[in-house]
């Protein structure tokens, strides 16, 4: 990734005029010090017992070096400060970066859970029923349901610029 915007987030782009955005978020809050581990299962990255929220960023910065290292085009985002309030994201919304012009879905990799895909964020509709059924297919999990009891990630902070804005 190099060296972090001002903000103190990592992005990273690969293919020209990417459609998609992913998005982890590099701070996380646990009730014990250390370093987190990963469990990487079949079908499941997880980080066990570590007494967290959902993965609670770990699995998301896992999924998205790995699809960098796959070379799978995208806007790859690593925010900084989502427990703090999405400070990260929402710095570089609001300075209106020039990719987001061609960015149809944000995804953030940040869930707790393995059924659904978030349609609703702080109660507000971020996502639609489709992108979330099209998403499950295309991502060959197609027991993922559309959720609308999502609370808030870095994702929410795009809702205004992008239609499709996932968790």
């Amino acid at each position: 990734f190099g060296n972090p915007d001002k903000f103190g987030n990592y992005i990273y782009a690969i293919g020209d005029k990417p459609h998609l955005c992913f998005t982890a978020h590099h701070d996380t809050v646990h009730s014990e010090g250390g370093m987190q581990k990963l469990i990487i299962g079949d079908d499941i990255v997880t980080t066990g017992d570590a007494n967290c929220l959902g993965a609670d960023c770990t699995t998301g910065v896992y999924i998205i070096l790995n699809m960098i290292e796959a070379q799978i085009p995208g806007v790859y985002c690593i925010f900084a400060g989502e427990e703090l309030g999405c400070v990260g994201s929402s710095a570089l919304v609001k300075s209106i970066p020039q990719w987001l012009d061609d960015v149809d879905a944000v995804i953030s990799f940040d869930r707790k859970g393995t059924h659904s895909v978030i349609t609703h964020q702080s109660g507000m509709r971020t996502c639609s029923d489709e992108f979330a059924a099209s998403f499950a297919l295309a991502t060959g999990l197609d027991h993922l349901q559309p959720d609308d009891t999502g609370s808030f990630t870095d994702s929410n902070e795009f809702a205004q610029q992008v239609s499709e804005c996932t968790n």
